[in-house]
């Protein structure tokens, strides 16, 4: 297959490409000018520049491009970058595609289980309706922009990610220090479900959702074991053989983190990898303390 990722430098591109170069001709759409002889195509989300005529003859479109939502704190304009990274690259992109003459016949864009806000222990799937909050909206308007590409009858995929584990990047890479110096501890209650997925079922779920046509609208890309922060945080602990008793308090880490830590630390999501499940795809990394073991050797 011909296939155009954007963000392929970032922690999924990078994953992705690493599988799908071996069997696939690969593409990177890039923010700067094409090298000469490399498979790059140049485009400028931020002003709205991409020469549609170059996408002709894709079999499928990957977009994971964005602001780092973990990088920084959420000032306005953070939070505006965040949004409009995601949201115009996504719809100049998705015009472009349904413009063609040729389209692919799949486009893959990245979202996250953010869509889902603050839950508790509801468990949910994608039939469920999105949530509220800063994140639960950028997700909306972020699956929202793939709508002119499926309006053009190209398959579209959105992928709901969790949070990702992973031996460089990812939330784990946050994480290490303190917790291998053992200052470790739960967030808030603890009681919060983090819905985690190693990298590898990241892969196996896109190239799954590349191949399966019968895979199509907001598929969650998530282990089938979400766990809660106080779990996640004991597991951390029993794998690097460290204590774990340094409770952060709610106050402290909105003290620390300002929004981000409603939105990303306290926020309580119970997801359920339904779609996967349905498509009967075999996790590679479906148990917490198993990845660890994995991603920290």
């Amino acid at each position: 297959m011909k296939i155009l990722i954007s963000g392929s430098h970032g922690l999924v591109g990078k994953a992705l490409i690493s599988s799908l170069a071996d069997m696939h001709e690969v593409f990177d759409l890039v923010r700067r000018e094409a090298k000469p002889g490399v498979r790059e195509i140049e485009w400028h989300p931020n002003q709205g520049i991409i020469e549609p005529s170059k996408l002709e003859a894709f079999d499928a479109v990957i977009h994971l491009a964005g602001e780092s939502i973990a990088e920084g704190r959420w000032t306005d304009e953070k939070k505006r970058r965040i949004h409009d990274s995601r949201t115009n690259g996504t719809q100049l992109l998705s015009n472009a595609l349904a413009g063609l003459s040729r389209k692919p016949g799949t486009f893959l864009c990245a979202s996250a289980t953010g869509i889902y806000g603050h839950r508790g222990s509801e468990l949910l799937d994608e039939e469920s309706a999105p949530g509220s909050g800063f994140l639960a909206g950028v997700c909306r308007d972020w699956e929202k922009a793939t709508e002119a590409a499926s309006s053009a009858g190209v398959r579209v995929v959105n992928l709901r990610f969790g949070p990702i584990l992973a031996r460089e990047g990812g939330m784990l890479e946050k994480m290490l220090t303190p917790f291998k110096l053992g200052l470790g501890g739960k967030v808030g209650s603890g009681k919060q479900y983090i819905s985690w997925v190693a990298i590898d079922d990241v892969v196996g779920a896109t190239m799954l959702a590349i191949d399966n046509e019968s895979i199509r609208g907001p598929v969650n890309v998530v282990s089938p074991n979400p766990v809660t922060n106080e779990e996640f945080t004991r597991t951390l602990g029993h794998v690097l053989n460290r204590p774990t008793i340094f409770a952060m308090p709610e106050f402290a880490a909105r003290l620390a983190f300002g929004e981000m830590a409603d939105e990303m630390l306290l926020v309580s999501q119970r997801v359920a990898p339904k779609k996967l499940t349905d498509a009967e795809y075999q996790f590679q990394d479906p148990e917490l303390q198993t990845a660890f073991r994995k991603y920290l050797s």
